[in-house]
């Protein structure tokens, strides 16, 4: 039979299901176990010895078959050569660093990640030997001028956490490989709906699939996709420290994938019309978000990304901490909580935390994630609870 083309959106749906065969159920099941057994003593060794190779049936803490399939498909969708499932977007992070770093090396970290990244560089890898520099996360190709002959990585996000600047992952990626220095970078916010970062030059991505890839706020999740020799460094690591992602959260990954580029266009279209409307309020001071030319950084998304998540951020003019809390407890439509990339819309006050870069914006910056709900009565919501930020 000729070869027939296939898009992503092909891959979405059929990736990750049983073989063809005739009957078959259209999901895989949740998988359960943890003991394997064997017939023969060789077949035991011989699993033993692959135990590290996705697909290798040994014991339940080192994969499954429907988490073998999860692992195939988000290797498909992300152009990498591994995946590596971990129990939770921050355990991704943790592991591909101390997959890369050790004890008298220099890690360069973009000053703008998630915070909980930042906790594990000063906290752990600190403790570990590990000399943490943070940076202005828009050197770009400058980024040369930083690295040491200790340099073993440079970690940073696209877009930042709660700030939004955009990054060139190409300059950086580029200044890095030709260094011999590793790439990680937090790829949460666009999915590979958006932009395959593997393909522009990054060693490693990670993500928290509790947000858009699984896209229902019930999963807790995370992936590290690689390139090239890596990925067997990242996989070795994170066994070794146990790290297991549940046969639960395979079925609700697998599931939720096959709606993820329906939904994120969607949220693609519904954020980039929340964010104009709310740019129009007297109360707004500025909007940040990618796709806007008032994002630092704006031209390496346009040129780098076909697509923008619904999170975006919001600089009010400067007013009292109280009038920016009433304003958040006011809203109805929107929830206050962490995380993101559900199907509910979110609100949340942020305070950026620099180190290598001042903040130096006057105004309250509040984060939105723009979920399913209706557009006008989105706005509606917004309408009437933003007049208390100038009582």
């Amino acid at each position: 039979m000729p070869q027939l083309p296939k898009t992503m959106s092909d891959d979405l749906v059929q990736l990750g299901r049983p073989a063809r065969r005739e009957p078959r159920q259209v999901n895989l099941p949740v998988e359960m176990g943890t003991t394997v057994v064997f017939d023969t003593l060789a077949a035991f060794e011989a699993a033993r010895d692959g135990r590290y190779q996705s697909g290798t049936l040994y014991y339940g803490r080192y994969g499954n078959t429907a988490s073998f399939e999860l692992e195939k498909m988000l290797a498909t969708l992300e152009k990498a050569d591994d995946v590596t499932l971990t129990s939770s977007g921050v355990a991704a992070i943790t592991m591909a660093l101390m997959a890369v770093c050790g004890p008298g090396k220099h890690l360069l970290v973009a000053d703008h990640v998630y915070g909980n990244t930042r906790g594990f560089c000063d906290g752990v890898l600190t403790r570990m030997g590990v000399e943490i520099e943070y940076f202005d996360p828009m050197l770009g190709a400058a980024i040369v001028h930083l690295f040491r002959d200790t340099t073993c990585a440079v970690m940073f996000e696209a877009p930042g956490s709660g700030t939004f600047e955009m990054p060139d992952i190409r300059a950086i990626g580029t200044a890095a490989r030709d260094a011999g220095i590793a790439t990680v970078l937090d790829g949460t916010w666009a999915t590979p709906i958006f932009c395959q970062p593997l393909t522009l030059g990054v060693d490693v991505v990670v993500a928290s699939m509790s947000k858009y890839l699984t896209g229902h706020s019930d999963c807790m999740m995370g992936m590290i996709a690689s390139r090239g020799d890596i990925g067997a460094q990242i996989r070795k690591t994170t066994f070794a420290f146990g790290d297991k992602t549940g046969s639960q959260e395979v079925f609700l990954a697998l599931r939720g994938l096959r709606t993820l580029k329906m939904r994120m266009e969607h949220f693609d279209k519904a954020g980039r019309e929340m964010a104009t409307w709310l740019a129009g309020q007297p109360q707004v001071k500025k909007v940040l978000h990618p796709a806007f030319d008032t994002c630092p950084g704006h031209a390496n998304w346009a040129r780098d990304f076909n697509g923008a998540a619904g999170l975006f951020g919001v600089i009010f003019h400067p007013c009292p901490d109280d009038r920016v809390r009433a304003f958040v407890d006011a809203l109805h439509h929107f929830g206050i909580g962490v995380s993101w990339g559900g199907y509910e819309s979110l609100v949340l006050p942020v305070k950026p935390v620099r180190t290598a870069t001042p903040w130096t914006e006057d105004g309250q910056l509040v984060r939105f994630n723009i979920g399913l709900e209706d557009l006008d009565s989105l706005k509606a919501d917004l309408a009437a609870a933003l007049p208390i930020l100038t009582r």
